[in-house]
């Protein structure tokens, strides 16, 4: 280890010593309406026992205090080398897989050494709704850098300043949660230019239903805290849309690129590994104009996944925060959807991206010009297996969710070191196994 790694390591150390006592009681996200304003946590608060046992799965319903970053205490700074016997054994699960796939798989379990292996690291994909970690990653690096002595603060802006949606919000297929407290009224609807919410409801919007109008609010209000900085907590709608209306385009090109990329850099992660460079709706790309297209590497994802989990997504608070709205999405699909992982804590990501050929017509997630399906998870297990997936692929023509699912229960085995893989879990075969709005 480095004089520089090591110095790293015990500052982390320190830090974390710092985190965790700030953890409120109780469980998350059920319980923390109150210290978040997510409307869509209270009502699953107020669900009986029965029908939260038919909403979430066991290991979805972990408390508050179950969540913690799991190398905080050898933190990764650089990916090791390919461990052989993982490698091997991660290969065998591919011996007919469609040359698209690529794969990153890390195991971080308590007391064995990390192992790692991956397949096809560097090959580029369109990352998809994937690309909104790199959104969440901005956010709570201008949230640190708005209070960077203050983590209270940080989590109090989130909960008191609410935001207006505006053109950025528009247009999006994917529907939001919304539930009255009073009433108790439950509906799902698509983002308008008049919702507003506050900040972490927008985060959660993004991250649990995957809505992009959401996703270009969020990079929208990282941007804006660089611009205002201390003024931004009181920053009105009428003086931010003035804002984008007066000021320069290629400006504003330029800084929404830097505000999400410039923290992938900062953590090693390089352009040809994963860069955003378009917002997430055509009402915000025509404000915010695109830079350097997007991209995305199973290389690069783990990357951040074992950034997040060294706490280095910001700060080891941030990096903690983020892991813990990344455990509560509306609903898990595709590679988390596997039944092995029904007792695990499962904290992911999906995103998905597929196209038709001019002249012909394709069904939904079965693009037969581009029909990019990933995934990004953190699995732990009950037996105390620990270990990040990254997957990416482009099959054309299939909903690749069934695959993914398959092969989730595969890489399980592997990690877990039990059986190998039943044979007759064949890849290319089955039906899609449950859609969301989680794109």
């Amino acid at each position: 280890m480095t004089a520089s790694s090591v110095r790293i390591t015990l500052f982390l150390a320190v830090l974390i010593a710092i985190v965790y006592p700030w953890q409120p009681a109780g469980s998350y996200p059920i319980a923390s309406f109150a210290d978040t304003g997510i409307e869509r946590l209270l009502r699953l608060e107020r669900m009986d026992s029965t029908r939260l046992m038919r909403t979430l799965p066991y290991g979805a319903r972990h408390g508050l205090e179950y969540i913690r970053l799991n190398l905080m205490e050898d933190p990764v700074i650089d990916l090791p080398e390919v461990d052989p016997e993982l490698q091997e054994e991660i290969s065998q699960i591919f011996p007919n897989m469609h040359p698209s796939y690529s794969v990153a798989v890390f195991d971080m379990s308590p007391g064995r050494p990390h192992r790692y292996a991956e397949r096809n690291p560097t090959a580029g994909y369109q990352p998809g709704s994937v690309g909104k970690l790199a959104v969440a990653t901005a956010f709570f690096c201008e949230l640190q850098n708005l209070y960077p002595d203050s983590i209270q603060k940080r989590w109090d802006l989130m909960e008191e300043k609410v935001v207006q949606a505006g053109p950025f919000g528009v247009y999006d297929h994917h529907t939001i949660p919304l539930f009255d407290p009073e009433t108790e009224r439950y509906a799902r609807k698509r983002v308008d230019q008049n919702d507003r919410f506050n900040l972490y409801q927008w985060v959660d919007h993004m991250l649990s239903v995957s809505n992009n109008g959401a996703a270009s609010i969020v990079w929208r209000e990282a941007l804006l805290m660089r611009v205002f900085g201390q003024d931004y907590k009181d920053l009105s709608y009428d003086e931010m849309m003035d804002y984008f209306r007066t000021t320069d385009r290629g400006t504003l090109r330029d800084l929404g690129e830097d505000i999400v990329n410039g923290p992938l850099r900062d953590m090693g992660i390089d352009g040809d590994a994963w860069r955003l460079g378009t917002m997430f709706t055509r009402g915000a790309s025509a404000i915010v104009p695109p830079k350097g297209g997007s991209l995305g590497t199973v290389r690069g994802l783990m990357k951040w996944l074992t950034a997040l989990e060294s706490g280095r997504v910001a700060d080891p608070a941030s990096s903690l925060e983020l892991k813990r709205l990344m455990y509560m999405t509306d609903r898990r699909i595709r590679y988390a959807h596997a039944p092995v992982l029904d007792s695990a804590a499962v904290y992911f990501k999906s995103g998905s991206l597929y196209g038709c050929k001019p002249g012909t017509s394709c069904a939904k997630y079965k693009g037969n010009r581009m029909n990019y399906m990933n995934s990004v998870a953190i699995i732990e297990q009950p037996d105390g297996t620990r270990y990040l997936v990254a997957l990416m692929s482009n099959v054309l023509g299939r909903n690749s969710a069934y695959d993914h699912q398959v092969l989730a229960t595969r890489i399980d085995k592997v990690v877990r070191r039990t059986q190998a893989a039943d044979p007759s879990e064949s890849i290319g075969t089955g039906e899609d196994a449950g859609e969301s709005g989680n794109d």
